[in-house]
């Protein structure tokens, strides 16, 4: 039997959009390797953030950059892997993901009330509740043809895994490597 095709996804929505706990048990199910994209983001990134000041283009694109480049690293070597990754603009993911077309996209869509609530209960993240007015303003919701698999977050972290799952299995075919529930 020939081998299932490695699943490369990117989660992404704002912060606290639940990208994380999705995407480590979306990484779970399907036995693959987890990556924080934040924990990619250069030090003076993450200082800016901390301090509540909202991040350029210039100041994304070498960690965008550094993302690709793990996702082609993945895709020479057929592994699978699950990455986080705001992704707002589109011209975040034509970086990240481009032409690419075995990446997934996985957009977590929630209402502003929904996030900030969640945002004001963190107290272990670098960034600030204020900084989500700025994410919601440059937020670019996927297009038609970037074929994003969109997953309201109203719903537990389980049931959003679920539905991410079954749409892979759908537009894989039932093909999904490691796959399990």
């Amino acid at each position: 039997m020939k081998p299932a095709r490695p699943v490369i996804a990117i989660v992404m929505g704002v912060s606290g959009s639940g990208k994380t706990t999705v995407a480590k048990l979306l990484a779970a199910a399907l036995g693959c390797r987890f990556q924080e994209g934040d924990d990619l983001h250069p030090a003076a990134n993450v200082e800016k953030m901390r301090n509540g000041t909202p991040l350029t283009d210039a100041d994304r694109r070498p960690w965008l950059q550094t993302i690709a480049a793990m996702i082609d690293d993945c895709r020479a070597h057929g592994e699978s892997i699950v990455i986080t990754c705001s992704a707002l603009k589109r011209t975040y993911r034509d970086i990240i993901i481009g032409d690419r077309q075995d990446v997934t996209l996985v957009y977590l869509k929630g209402s502003r009330e929904l996030i900030r609530h969640r945002l004001e209960g963190r107290h272990d993240h670098f960034m600030p509740s204020a900084l989500l007015g700025s994410q919601l303003v440059t937020l670019e919701e996927p297009g038609e043809d970037e074929h994003a698999i969109t997953v309201d977050v109203g719903g537990r972290p389980g049931e959003i895994v679920g539905e991410v799952l079954r749409v892979l299995e759908q537009r894989r075919g039932g093909e999904l490597p490691g796959a399990s529930r």
